[in-house]
């Protein structure tokens, strides 16, 4: 099917699936850690607001996987790197 596409059409499609590609990982990751983080620190049954421990708990989990997330990316950008010398 791509055979039919002229080359800045395929550019754009393979543009647009890259980018919803990276949307879909994204979706997942916040998943991924809403799941772990209100797992971790909502112990108790929720209520209208989150405990000031609950609410500490929360925002230091997402800041650590948005800290590990950024580093693995790093890792692995810069094994990349190397790798294509």
């Amino acid at each position: 099917m791509a055979d039919k596409f002229d080359e800045a059409s395929q550019r754009e499609l393979t543009e647009f699936l890259e980018r919803q590609q990276a949307q879909a990982r994204m979706s997942s990751q916040i998943q991924n850690f809403t799941v772990s983080c209100w797992d971790k620190c909502v112990t108790g049954t929720p209520s209208t607001r989150f405990s000031r421990s609950e609410e500490n708990c929360l925002a230091n989990c997402v800041d650590r996987f948005l800290d590990t997330s950024l580093f693995m990316v790093k890792q692995l950008e810069e094994k990349r790197i190397q790798s294509g010398r």
